[in-house]
């Protein structure tokens, strides 16, 4: 991490395997066994392709210290991944990549973003505007159960 303020700007295809681990390291701040992050590895995985569409994010100091990725086609999108290095926790990333991620929503006609929260981050998303619709399957854990959750895209301006 550098002094220099983060910058959010789309992922490159060749940051895809870079964001992907930094999910599995931020997942694993949670305190999840290895066992748990394996089991979650494919769902999130970022692929070069998805960079490629440029609806992943990247917070940027000269180094990438978290992204954002979004899903979906208008009115309702999905809010797919939000992920911050841990060591770089508690510094506002996560609000920063929240904002870039609902412009770029609003900017593609999207008035919601659905998403299905770890429940050690359901706090955060209520602070940003999300709220609890609901409760979902976890995609990886069978038996897991995520809170799902909703945040309104304000009008482009």
């Amino acid at each position: 991490m550098s002094d220099r303020p983060p910058v959010v700007r789309p992922a490159r295809p060749d940051e895809a395997a870079l964001v992907s681990d930094l999910a599995l390291r931020s997942k694993g701040h949670w305190g999840y066994d290895a066992a748990f992050l394996e089991a979650c590895r494919e769902e999130l995985t970022v692929s070069p392709q998805w960079c490629e569409a440029g609806t992943v994010l990247v917070a940027d100091d000269g180094s990438v210290l978290g992204f954002v990725a979004i899903a979906g086609e208008p009115p309702d999108g999905e809010l797919a991944h939000l992920f911050v290095e841990p060591e770089a926790m508690g510094r506002g990333l996560g609000g920063l990549l929240t904002r870039a991620a609902l412009d770029l929503a609003a900017d593609l006609g999207m008035r919601r973003l659905h998403l299905d929260a770890d429940p050690h981050a359901e706090t955060f998303y209520r602070r940003v505007g999300a709220e609890r619709v609901g409760e979902s399957p976890s995609g990886s854990i069978p038996g897991r159960v995520l809170p799902k959750m909703v945040l309104a895209v304000p009008a482009p301006g």
